[in-house]
């Protein structure tokens, strides 16, 4: 599909669009109070901010579906400040940042463990001589490494003393080595894996490691995954995601047939939706594709818990930038058939995040087809079960690691065979 680069007039300011994303922030806070009080909210926000956050760690699981969401809105809506304060420029790339911000905050990164990232990316954007704000999604995206930091911080193998400089250091050095290594790795992929930083973060997340346990310092695994909330979790979400569409109606009454732009881009990166189709059939795509993942799993019997409701986030925000049905359901099929042929089902913990974070590959479906598509889906569903002993699950971005080193090789291999049949093509009299 080409790639349409036809700019349109935004109906929304930047400032407006922070506070679109800043009262999604705030309904999860408010939802979390209301849900379960102050006092359980805050006991359950000590527990997750002292945690190490190794994956899979349900923040739901382990402090309350309240003090999870309340950490989620209270980290974005800071976030979202930032943003405001830098001058920084609210793209669909910003919008796909806050989004994993906030999504992510459901089962990893907290209100302590991102700042020594950000901050090494702040020291590099001044060693550079430019803008925190050229740099701040790199920064915010880098917070897939947080677990890192928690992992040293509340380790009990290190007294305080030497845990918290350490922490500090290790996460300040890699958030100063993520732009220039994310600029470098972009071209393994070529925009087929729209979680460049999580390929990033999963190779610098396997060097630390390993130096690391050179010095006998391993991770422990980690596994808190919570059950039994998906009517309640399910109508909250559905509501957001019927909002976001409401809101691009509002905004734009044909927001329906302009999203027909959209879903004609194969969303290979870079693909600013906003830029490209507008603020407000951004919004309906945003709304219906959480509608549609949250109904895959709901179909297939999963649960929604904060990895989950992480991962449809995900699914949200790069329907800013990159992802919309027609490109990434076939990525969703791939996993999800591979499933009825290998020894785990589609509703795995494993398999369910594999299914929805592994759709940052929709470019390969949007480019080459559904049935390429579906074929990415499949061998990203056994990629993403092998790597985490890498970086020892403290990478966030697993299934980004997975997707950046599936669609490095799979998107090649593709324009091969594309390449020598158009050869064959002109070559027959």
């Amino acid at each position: 599909m080409a790639q349409e680069q036809v700019l349109v007039t935004q109906p929304l300011s930047e400032g407006a669009l922070l506070l679109c994303v800043a009262a999604v922030a705030f309904a999860l806070v408010a939802f979390g109070f209301v849900v379960s009080g102050p006092a359980e909210v805050f006991a359950g926000l000590g527990r997750i901010l002292m945690a190490r956050d190794t994956l899979i760690t349900d923040y739901m699981g382990l402090g309350g579906i309240g003090a999870a969401l309340v950490n989620a809105g209270l980290l974005t809506l800071i976030v979202t400040f930032i943003y405001r304060a830098s001058g920084a420029t609210i793209s669909g790339g910003a919008v796909a940042c806050l989004m994993l911000v906030l999504g992510f905050a459901l089962f990893g990164k907290n209100l302590i463990n991102i700042w020594p990232i950000v901050l090494g990316v702040y020291v590099y954007a001044r060693f550079k001589r430019e803008p925190f704000a050229k740099h701040i999604n790199t920064a915010f995206f880098g917070c897939a490494l947080s677990p890192v930091v928690s992992e040293i911080l509340f380790s009990t193998t290190l007294p305080l003393h030497l845990s918290l400089p350490l922490a500090l250091g290790t996460g300040a050095t890699m958030g100063f080595i993520l732009a220039p290594a994310a600029a470098q790795l972009f071209n393994a992929h070529a925009g087929f894996s729209l979680y460049n930083m999580g390929f990033t973060a999963g190779i610098i997340g396997t060097l630390v490691v390993a130096i690391y346990k050179s010095y006998g310092f391993v991770a422990e695994p980690v596994f808190i995954w919570s059950t039994g909330h998906n009517l309640l979790l399910g109508s909250f979400i559905g509501v957001l995601f019927l909002a976001m569409i409401g809101g691009g109606l509002i905004l734009d009454r044909a927001a329906l047939t302009k999203l027909r732009s959209i879903l004609r881009l194969d969303g290979r990166s870079p693909c600013d939706f906003i830029a490209i189709a507008g603020v407000a059939p951004t919004f309906v795509n945003m709304g219906v594709s959480g509608l549609l993942t949250t109904a895959y799993v709901i179909a297939i019997g999963g649960d929604l818990n904060g990895p989950v409701i992480g991962a449809i986030f995900s699914v949200v925000g790069f329907a800013a930038y990159g992802k919309h049905p027609r490109n990434f359901v076939p990525i969703m099929a791939g996993v999800f058939l591979a499933s009825l042929s290998k020894p785990w089902g589609a509703a795995d913990p494993s398999i369910v995040l594999a299914a929805l974070f592994g759709t940052t590959l929709a470019p390969i479906a949007g480019r080459f087809g559904w049935g390429w598509g579906i074929v990415a889906g499949f061998v990203h569903s056994s990629t993403v079960l092998t790597v985490g002993a890498l970086h020892g699950g403290l990478n966030l971005y697993n299934n980004g690691f997975a997707a950046g080193i599936v669609a490095s090789v799979v998107a090649p291999v593709i324009l091969a065979i594309q390449s020598r049949a158009s050869t064959d093509a002109t070559d027959e009299p």
